[in-house]
């Protein structure tokens, strides 16, 4: 694990600095935002080819996205306070969720239910919430006494939330509920040097976590060891996800190179199968 490092999947600079995402849909295509410029979502082939899939409404920008039961897309758009909804057939783009006292929703978790946990930082004041939108997109606070939340993700059981404070670099485990309720909050790990970004787990509970500024991929067991590194052609790593056809590629998206690179991992990622 230790000796692991990316390839390429796509050209460096085909994605401008704003590169985040991603997501996997049933067939095998990944998602990331900010394909060629701004305020787009580009779709990239199995096999890294990569084209403008769609853009976002006008003054929309999105970061993190997540890929419902029916491989449709969920995007936070940091820009306008809300979660947007793709349908993936169509193309079709709504509101999902809208929710003005957001910061700019960064990144998003998904339960089976198709309950989403947004991360919201405020980078100017070194905080952030954490927020839950129900089945019926209903929107509701969960915790508003955090650093700059950024990465979010659910174990695969669905008993444990893990956050992550980019700028404090710390990730938080929190109990979770069927119904998106949090508690009992404590201390995964704590980082003495660079910055923290998105994270998912496998299906054993392992976490992958980005060091952005360090170019790695943290591989963490459940409570919080650290079980080795994987190096990333490029410093400003920003979100992973997992597909391929039996889920054990880890595709990652570097801002600094501005582009998605892969790796491939011993167990298929959580998302597999809900989607990514």
């Amino acid at each position: 694990m230790m000796d692991k490092t990316s390839r390429h999947l796509t050209p460096p600079g085909g994605f401008t600095a704003g590169i985040e995402g991603p997501a996997c849909d049933p067939e095998g295509f990944i998602y990331a935002v900010n394909y060629d410029r701004q305020g787009t979502i580009g779709q990239i082939s199995p096999q890294g080819d990569a084209e403008v899939w769609v853009e976002l409404p006008e003054g929309s920008i999105g970061s993190g996205i997540r890929c419902d039961a029916g491989g449709n897309l969920l995007v936070a758009d940091y820009v306008r306070h809300q979660v947007l909804h793709i349908d993936r057939r169509t193309k079709e783009i709504s509101v999902w969720a809208h929710e003005p006292s957001m910061n700019q929703p960064n990144d998003l978790a998904i339960m089976k239910n198709g309950a989403l946990l947004a991360s919201d930082p405020d980078w100017d004041h070194g905080t952030g919430n954490i927020w839950l939108i129900a089945p019926d997109r209903t929107v509701t606070l969960l915790d508003g006494e955090c650093g700059t939340t950024n990465g979010i993700e659910i174990s695969p059981d669905e008993r444990i939330l893990y956050v992550n404070e980019s700028l404090q670099r710390r990730i938080w485990a929190y109990d979770l509920t069927a119904d998106g309720a949090i508690a009992n909050k404590r201390l995964l790990i704590q980082y003495d040097d660079h910055l923290l970004d998105g994270m998912r787990c496998d299906t054993e509970g392992n976490l992958y976590v980005t060091r952005y500024g360090k170019g790695t991929v943290a591989k963490l067991s459940p409570d919080g060891k650290e079980l080795g590194e994987i190096m990333l052609k490029g410093k400003n790593v920003t979100n992973l996800t997992f597909g391929g056809p039996d889920g054990r590629t880890c595709y990652v998206t570097v801002a600094d190179t501005g582009n998605i690179q892969c790796f491939e991992v011993d167990c298929p990622g959580r998302c597999r199968g809900m989607w990514c």
